[in-house]
């Protein structure tokens, strides 16, 4: 454990549900203000549905989208968005199931299922229209984002970032490396990659990959492995897959990571 106190308690994070239209633009305050109609007309488009966190200070911060494991928007990652708030973030944590009902689940064929149905291209669509949303708040940064997912979402924000050019930082846990190697030259940001040893299902070549991904895109690629370690080793609902020391280091490299990558 640290005795790092992060710059916001838990008392001062605000949480919110939101809800915005996906790959078209976001309607701001004024907007919703200006037209009389906006609260009940009903959208033709299909809408991405997450919740919010942010420090209730005055002040305007970068921007995180929060990306969960296959089991959905469940509370663990909640709690992490929570914590990041508290370094001094706003986090969108998007339903990655929205385009299926929004499923939460603790079975693993189900979240496998799950899983297997998802259009890249739609969920791209819809983590893109998250940085959207986030540059019509008041107390963001425009344009000053990154995106941390766990799982499917880190795999998914590897993908993401070869294709949002202005993101900051990108941090992956234990995630499968799928995107193809043209795309991964493409690559926009740093990555911090936390690769769980004993994960079978993240292998040498993956990692490889993102290296030579690194070389191609002139960009930075930090891979930290955890000897030992399961996949899930961050999640502490999982008491059979979680280990403590490891999560608290891969914490600890991600605040630094982030605050390197948004300092000034």
């Amino acid at each position: 454990m640290t005795d790092r106190v992060p710059p916001f308690s838990i008392e001062q994070i605000g949480t919110n549900a939101v809800r915005f239209p996906s790959g078209i633009p976001i309607p701001t305050a004024t907007d919703a203000a200006v037209d009389p109609y906006f609260k009940t007309r009903i959208p033709k488009e299909v809408q991405v549905e997450g919740v919010m966190f942010w420090p209730q200070v005055k002040g305007t911060y970068p921007g995180l989208v929060l990306l969960h494991e296959r089991w959905g928007l469940i509370a663990q990652i909640k709690s992490v968005a929570t914590r990041l708030a508290c370094e001094g973030y706003m986090v969108l944590v998007p339903n990655l199931y929205g385009r299926q009902g929004g499923m939460v689940t603790a079975n693993a064929e189900v979240a496998d299922a799950l899983v297997a149905r998802i259009k890249e291209p739609d969920v791209l669509q819809d983590i893109n229209s998250c940085c959207e949303f986030l540059n019509t708040r008041d107390q963001i940064k425009k344009n000053i984002h990154g995106v941390v997912g766990f799982g499917i979402g880190g795999t998914l924000g590897i993908r993401f970032a070869c294709q949002r050019k202005r993101l900051r930082a990108a941090v992956a846990f234990y995630a499968k490396v799928t995107t193809p190697v043209t795309v991964l030259k493409e690559l926009a940001c740093p990555i911090l990659y936390h690769r769980a040893g004993a994960d079978p299902s993240v292998t040498d070549e993956d990692v490889t990959l993102l290296q030579r991904a690194a070389q191609d895109s002139g960009k930075s690629i930090d891979v930290k492995t955890y000897e030992g370690a399961p996949h899930a080793f961050f999640d502490e609902s999982r008491k059979d897959s979680y280990r403590p020391e490891a999560a608290q280091t891969a914490w600890t490299s991600t605040v630094a990571f982030l605050a390197a990558r948004f300092q000034g």
